[in-house]
């Protein structure tokens, strides 16, 4: 039985509702984070203040023993350029090394849940009438520039549909951020397999909730739009608002790495952490502009777009399901309504 989980990013957004989870399900819980502790994490929590990047502060952070590893702590979003490329790796891939090595050297064999992203996919999955599953590259600049925002079949540029992704699917980054989350989900995996530890990649659709991020390059497009409206401007929809995600709650999230950490036999892999209810981006935007309420400015369509973006990624959540028992509770309106009474609380 898991009994003493350390948390990495414990006292950030998703992670501190993870802490929440496993405190309430009766675990001992220790969290590495280079924070200060903030007010509302919990007291029976241990907190250890150090950087991932530093083996030190994962030694130290395990010093008391601990039966799992939920690794949390990175740097996410698209950021601001490339210029971000030294920034992100040293997060994400050294921070996760650090923390391998740590876990090495004292003879981990626990299980380990990373923090996964859909962004390993790159493009979603997509059906072409002639072709059948197909894999568009891509968007090139010229197509966008001219708004052309669907990507086309690479056999034939017919138009093509998107369809659910599955965790078989081939791992493509798009963007600096994804390129380093696939190396963690590799270096994670290679330690499982020298070390007989089981991991489980949870990889997070477009997450949403209180206390997430604001008011930086490296938010999600939830709390961009949610700021807007708490200033009383209007959201800015890129492209045509088309382009399709899975809205994820956070609570929601935390209790699927709650099962992965407490479940009786561990569930080793890749498994989507998603809804099950794909909206636009354009839904998103009008569904934060309604719970601000009747005079709240309406979301406007900008064109425009960011070149790392992709047009639709939407999961299949059924093998979370089937192997974790994972099923989002939130819906995406209730949880919509919720994200706007905490941004006008602050």
């Amino acid at each position: 039985m898991v009994s003493r989980v350390l948390v990495t990013g414990g006292a950030g957004f998703v992670g501190s509702h993870v802490v929440e989870g496993l405190l309430a399900a009766g675990r001992d819980v220790v969290v590495l984070d280079a924070a200060p502790r903030p007010a509302h994490l919990p007291g029976g929590a241990a907190y250890v203040r150090g950087d991932v990047r530093d083996p030190a502060a994962w030694e130290a952070a395990t010093a008391g023993g601990v039966d799992a590893v939920c690794h949390q702590a990175a740097r996410v979003g698209l950021g601001v350029d490339f210029g971000d490329v030294r920034d992100y790796v040293a997060d994400n891939d050294a921070g996760t090394a650090a923390g391998l090595w740590a876990l090495h050297h004292a003879g981990f064999r626990g299980r380990i849940v990373l923090a996964g992203s859909m962004v390993v996919y790159g493009e979603g999955r997509y059906r072409c009438p002639a072709h059948g599953d197909v894999r568009p590259g891509p968007r090139a600049p010229a197509d966008l520039d001219a708004g052309r925002w669907e990507p086309r079949c690479p056999a034939c540029g017919a138009d093509v549909a998107w369809a659910t992704v599955t965790e078989d699917a081939p791992l493509d980054p798009r963007s600096v951020y994804a390129a380093t989350k696939v190396a963690q989900e590799h270096l994670c995996t290679l330690y499982g397999r020298e070390h007989g530890s089981p991991v489980t990649v949870l990889r997070y659709h477009n997450v949403y909730g209180p206390r997430m991020p604001r008011d930086t390059p490296y938010a999600g497009v939830a709390a961009i739009f949610r700021s807007a409206l708490a200033a009383g401007r209007a959201p800015l929809v890129f492209e045509d608002g088309g382009q399709v995600r899975d809205f994820v709650h956070v609570r929601d999230v935390a209790a699927a790495n709650v099962l992965a950490l407490t479940a009786p036999d561990p569930v080793a892999g890749p498994l989507n952490v998603a809804s099950g209810e794909p909206r636009t981006v354009g839904d998103l935007a009008a569904a934060l502009a309604d719970a601000f309420g009747p005079g709240a400015p309406r979301p406007e369509v900008v064109g425009g777009y960011r070149l790392g973006d992709v047009r639709h990624v939407v999961a299949s959540p059924e093998r979370a399901a089937e192997r974790l028992g994972f099923r989002a509770a939130v819906p995406f309106a209730a949880g919509m309504a919720e994200f706007a009474t905490t941004a006008r609380g602050g």
